[in-house]
């Protein structure tokens, strides 16, 4: 052996070996037990970051088994990340000042294509760079056929069985990219306002009423004002009616608990296309109502001569003509939870368009149920509470949306009689009506829709080897981040559509942050490139402290004094490898153990310790605390076999066969997590 371990030259070699021995390649013909995880795709938009190496977890569980003696898969891939692919693409554009208005839709699906599969290749090989142990023969990405061919599966039969409806309704939609989403994608950020205070003619009356809004622009479509029917300041009111102040059209006073009765006037001015709460109670009231802002962020023809004009401008200007109108009272600063499109950051607007949704109720009943009664379990189990609260109280999950690159919504409205058909196969065949005249959804599916049905999809459902052999998945591990985005729906859409839960265990691991405890982001400048940590410490000694650092569901904060820390011990077990092998002139440290099978006669005291070392290390792994088990080898391997043991075999030679077992026993407790070095 070198005298210094050279963890470049090593890592090289053994990824080789591996790679040329085709060792990680699962038998779907297996009479073995199996063990299988899936590995949640990273978005095919960008470089592997620091979060990434958490793969690790994976990994160590993956190891483990097969070092037990299961059927081990471990499946790659990639996702296609919809809105967030699309959004990164269209940076790029913009360096270039060109935008996705300068492209037809299928050349501008083509290049963000072409764009994807180059990322995807940097990104399988930062995988193999981290020693991960995917079976790359079955790699997978969320736009393969096959998974494409699942998804127009599923959304057929959510349709036909009543649980996928079409619906025109109030959507968070994002003016700057284009598009609605879901409400569990919104990011609300606290923002600085103005409630501007604006009286409205009461009439045949001589008083008014004050109503306290954020949103003056939009009063030229107010349908009504709104007060609370136990108001007691109001209760004569109700039935009476108000002239708009912009429009000087009249409108009904009305009664709905909804409305606050502390906040601001107490009165609310109902806009209905353009808040949901007055959505809402003018649905109740059978109230209709009128956009005044386009999907462009602008204002339309219904603001008159403040058409064309960006909401916050169109905000100060209509305010001016409040006043002078002497219809605005006063303004005053508040602060209050804006939605915001969690990538830009731009100021959500409600907008009622026609989008596909799923029924969730039916389907998170059967999600709940698969926790409660133990068909899937959740490590660590304090994360069962947020999974049912969310499930508990979750609404019907719009899965349209209004972008190009994704899977684009298998279903055609007829020309002739509107009727909308589902294909799977996309061909629509003949309407109802005897039209063949169809125009397909122009919408995509919502990205979690499609990798919502990942484990079965990436497996071959519902006829291969490997769904047969390997479904439901053993463990699905992941960020508890997405604990609502994706694992709960890939609970939802894997029972409904297999009939089973789509894995056993679900292990959540924590953030990594920065050394002061921040998310990482490239707005802060602190993400940090996994690549540069291996060039300088090496893949081992970043995996080491990834797993050492954290238990499950734990966030933890990255620095490099911890990376020292695995690095000198990497070097002291490949220290301890050399010694021993000079120490033994190589007749134990490699040798076939079957010659030396009456070990506990040479010193029962040590032998009987490592045997309870090695039975716990069995237990933790079989209950998933990485974290414990890592610690534990690292104090036992250095304090106890190196300062002690090794110690003593140095002067009591008849100790070697016992301590050679022993550390050929640590190499493989450690190469779950230090991969190169114990290879």
């Amino acid at each position: 052996m070198d005298k210094n371990y050279n963890f470049t030259q090593v890592e090289d070699r053994v990824s080789k070996l591996w790679d040329e021995s085709k060792c990680f390649i699962a038998d779907s013909k297996s009479t073995k037990p199996p063990f299988s995880i899936i590995l949640p795709p990273p978005n095919a938009n960008a470089q592997l970051h620091l979060g990434h190496a958490l793969y690790t977890v994976e990994d160590a569980l993956i190891r483990y088994k097969r070092m037990k003696g299961f059927e081990v898969l471990w499946v790659p891939g990639a996702d296609h990340a919809g809105f967030e692919t699309q959004v990164v693409y269209e940076k790029n554009l913009s360096k270039e000042g060109k935008s996705r208005f300068d492209f037809e839709r299928n050349e501008f699906y083509t290049n963000i294509y072409n764009f994807v599969l180059q990322n995807k290749s940097v990104m399988q090989q930062q995988l193999k760079s981290l020693g991960f142990s995917l079976d790359w023969s079955r790699d997978a990405f969320t736009l393969d056929e096959k998974v494409i061919k699942t998804v127009y599966n599923t959304f057929e039969n959510l349709y036909n069985d009543g649980l996928i409806y079409r619906g025109n309704r109030l959507v968070n939609y994002c003016t700057k990219h284009g598009t609605g989403f879901s409400d569990l994608e919104v990011a609300y950020q606290t923002k600085n306002d103005f409630l501007y205070y604006i009286k409205y003619q009461i009439v045949g009356m001589d008083g008014f009423l004050t109503v306290a809004t954020a949103r003056p622009e939009t009063i030229f479509v107010d349908v009504a004002l709104c007060v609370n029917p136990n108001d007691e300041r109001f209760k004569n009111l109700i039935g009476k009616q108000v002239i708009n102040p912009l429009t000087n059209q009249k409108m009904p006073i009305i009664s709905d608990e909804d409305v606050e009765i502390e906040f601001g006037t107490g009165v609310l001015k109902i806009t209905p296309l353009h808040d949901f709460k007055d959505y809402e109670i003018a649905k109740r009231n059978n109230l209709e109502g009128k956009s005044v802002v386009n999907k462009n962020g602008k204002l339309n023809n219904n603001a008159n001569e403040y058409e064309g004009l960006k909401v916050v401008e169109a905000r100060e200007k209509v305010t001016q003509k409040l006043e002078e109108l002497g219809a605005l009272m006063s303004k005053k600063e508040y602060e209050h939870q804006v939605p915001c499109c969690y990538k830009c950051e731009t100021a959500l607007e409600p907008i009622l368009l026609p989008q596909w949704f799923v029924k969730t109720k039916p389907l998170a009943e059967k999600a709940i149920n698969a926790v409660k009664n133990g068909e899937i379990k959740i490590h660590p189990a304090r994360f069962e509470k947020a999974y049912f609260d969310w499930l508990d109280n979750i609404t019907d999950w719009n899965i349209s949306r209004q972008i190009v690159w994704g899977i684009r919504i298998p279903a055609f409205e007829c020309q002739i009689c509107n009727k909308w058909v589902i294909s799977k196969d996309l061909n629509p065949g003949k309407c109802v009506c005897g039209s063949t005249e169809f125009k397909q959804d122009d919408d995509t599916f919502d990205t979690w829709f499609s990798s919502g049905q990942w484990p079965f999809a990436a497996l071959g459902y519902p006829d291969s080897d490997d769904f047969k052999k390997f479904y439901p998945v053993t463990v699905m591990e992941t960020a508890y981040d997405i604990l609502f985005f994706w694992v709960a729906r890939m609970v939802m859409l894997g029972i409904y559509v297999t009939g089973k839960s789509p894995f056993e265990h679900i292990y959540l691991h924590g953030l990594v942050r920065d050394s002061k405890g921040q998310k990482m982001s490239k707005s802060k400048g602190n993400v940090v490139n996994p690549n540069d940590i291996i060039q300088k410490f090496g893949v081992d000694s970043l995996r080491m402290s990834l797993i050492m650092s954290a238990p499950a569901g734990n966030d933890q904060n990255f620095s490099e004094s911890k990376l020292v820390g695995s690095r000198n011990f990497g070097n002291k077990v490949w220290n301890m490898a050399r010694f021993l092998s000079m120490l033994s002139e190589d007749s134990y440290i490699l040798a076939n153990e079957e010659a030396n099978n009456d070990l506990e006669s040479i010193d029962s005291q040590i032998f009987n310790a490592h045997k309870e070392f090695i039975q716990e290390v069995n237990s933790k792994l079989d209950k998933f605390l990485l974290s414990e088990v890592a610690e534990m080898a690292h104090s036992y391997v250095w304090h106890q076999v190196a300062d002690i043991y090794i110690e003593k075999a140095k002067n009591q030679k008849e100790l070697l066969p016992l301590i050679n077992h022993i550390f050929r026993d640590c190499l493989k407790v450690l190469h779950p997590f230090m991969p190169f070095v114990t290879e």
